[in-house]
This record gives structure tokens, sequence and C-alpha cells, in this order.
């Protein structure tokens, strides 16, 4: 019996919300005790929430996963079902590479400009460095799952409906 591997972005979505739950706790903690507050906590919890937040969508579209409305989806037949597969990779593909394209260039102006956040002071471009990358894990999973569902079809439709109508 083989363990499943945990993948890359299940980690870091695992990280991210264990920070977000440590740093959270330990900023509440403080401020009921001494009533004064961290300072990072927001900055960081916002931080790792988009790190959270696209590591889930990776893990969701690499496992077919994601929120979906299926009622087209279980009227058609093979050549349908592959059809509307590849317009959804299309579509999400679309959206996620102007994600990609305009938080590059974001992030890009962010460095050049030298901005800094306005809670600690940090460069901003190291925040925003991980919208680009990680919309690029996603649109990688989500073609990743495309290629699987064209060969073996949706498992949860089951191989016995797509074999019907080979």
């Amino acid at each position: 019996m083989s363990k499943k591997r945990i993948s890359l972005e299940s980690w870091l979505g695992i990280l991210a919300l264990a920070g977000i739950s440590i740093i959270s706790l330990a900023n509440v903690v403080v401020r009921y005790s001494t009533n004064a507050s961290f300072a990072f906590t927001e900055e960081f919890s916002v931080f790792l929430m988009v790190i959270l937040a696209f590591s889930g969508a990776a893990v969701a579209a690499r496992s077919n996963e994601h929120i979906r409305i299926t009622l087209l989806e279980n009227y058609l037949g093979l050549t349908g079902l592959r059809i509307v597969y590849v317009l959804q990779w299309l579509g999400s593909v679309v959206v996620l590479g102007l994600v990609v394209w305009y938080g590059g260039l974001l992030t890009y102006e962010e460095y050049s400009w030298e901005s800094l956040s306005p809670g600690l002071g940090y460069p901003t471009w190291i925040y925003l460095m991980w919208l680009p990358l990680l919309a690029g894990a996603v649109i990688v999973r989500c073609t990743q799952s495309l290629l699987d569902r064209l060969r073996d079809g949706d498992p949860e439709l089951g191989k016995e409906e797509l074999g019907e109508e080979q």
C-alpha cells in the first residue's frame, strides 16, 4: 500500500494556514493580556491568506475538485464533454493568465518604485511576487487536470459511461 504524496501546493497551504492561526492566536493573547497588539499580524495574515487561496486553488484544480456547475456536463456525450473540458480550461487559463500578467507587472512596478508596505515598511514586491507565481502554478495544475480528463475521462462520471460512446 503506497501513501499518496502531498504536493508542494498542499504544503504551502498547510504552512500558510498554520501561520495565520499561530500569529492570530498570539495576537489575541497578547492584545487581551497587555492591551497592545503585534503590528505585523494584519500584514502577514493578508499575505498568508493570498498564499492559502492560490495554493488551495492549485490543489483543487489538479484534483478536479473545484466548484463548478455540472448541469451541461451531465447531458453531453464524450465529444461534448471533451469540448466543455477544453472550454473550461481555456476560460481558466485566460483569467489566470491575466492575473499572471498584471500581477507580474504590478510586482515589477512596486520593485522599480521601491514601494514599502505601510505597516512594517517591507518592500511590497516581496508580498506581490507570489500572486503571479501561484497563478502560474494554478495554470499548470489546470493543464495537468485537463490532460488527465481528456485521456481518462472524468472520474465522477465513471469509466463505463465514457466507454459506451467510444
